[in-house]
């Protein structure tokens, strides 16, 4: 695996009851590198994303995070990782604090540094003034936030986010993509959407999936004015039918 990746993905096959929901997927994303991944529903976004994160074992192929196998060296890689499933794993009953404390301590953070872990990704999340707030009375926003933190908390080499704007009001959205933004300065990211300008105004480079393989990858750069993403994206995604009839 090559060492100026932080994340490299080789030929990720996973089949459930003999459908192919990954096919061969292979991805890299270099350090400070916010990758877009792309497809409408069904097109193995989700299955890919759990491959990516450790959650499920792919029947073919492996995933290297900052030269470890998942496969083969599953703790020293996870140590690496960050990861927001698209329903933020919060407990509502918990005060941020609480809850970001107890996430520090689930990532084996010494004692006398998980104060300073947690003042420190309240800051970078916009969370200085909500810590003592129960997280069931936060706003979806606030909690999709609380949802970043723990998954940057032990500063890992790549965070991982599974539909971060989902349910979200128009500022929240502004607020949580300036927040990808600027953690794609000192991370690498990988974000899945399916909203086409989250990519452009967020992302570096972007990866197509189409019926679990993968149909485009390239920089954001690379987009002529001749072919917007939305054109691509249809082109790539869609049968001709179905854009007739759209």
């Amino acid at each position: 695996m090559g060492e100026d990746y932080s994340i490299q993905a080789s030929g990720l096959t996973r089949s459930y009851g003999g459908r192919l929901a990954a096919n061969n997927i292979s991805l890299v994303v270099k350090p400070g590198e916010v990758l877009g991944l792309l497809g409408v529903n069904g097109a193995g976004k989700s299955t890919t994303m759990d491959m990516l994160a450790g959650i499920q074992i792919p029947d073919k192929g492996d995933v290297s995070i900052s030269g470890y196998s998942l496969t083969k060296q599953p703790r020293q890689a996870r140590r690496r990782l960050g990861y927001l499933p698209e329903q933020p794993p919060v407990y509502p009953e918990l005060t941020v604090n609480e809850y970001l404390g107890y996430c520090a301590r689930l990532r084996r953070i010494k004692a006398k540094k998980v104060a300073p872990a947690v003042e420190y990704v309240k800051q970078r999340c916009g969370l200085v003034d909500v810590g003592q707030r129960l997280i069931r009375n936060l706003s979806k926003g606030y909690q999709q936030r609380v949802g970043i933190a723990q998954a940057i908390i032990h500063e890992p080499d790549i965070i991982i986010l599974d539909e971060p704007t989902v349910g979200l009001d128009p500022v929240q959205i502004i607020e949580i993509r300036k927040l990808i933004r600027e953690l794609g300065q000192s991370h690498s990211v990988i974000l899945s959407t399916h909203i086409l300008p989250e990519v452009l105004s967020i992302c570096d480079h972007v990866t197509i999936l189409r019926q679990g393989k993968v149909v485009h990858n390239a920089p954001i750069s690379s987009f002529s004015k001749n072919e917007s993403l939305e054109q691509l994206f249809i082109k790539l995604t869609c049968n001709d039918e179905e854009v007739l009839t759209s």
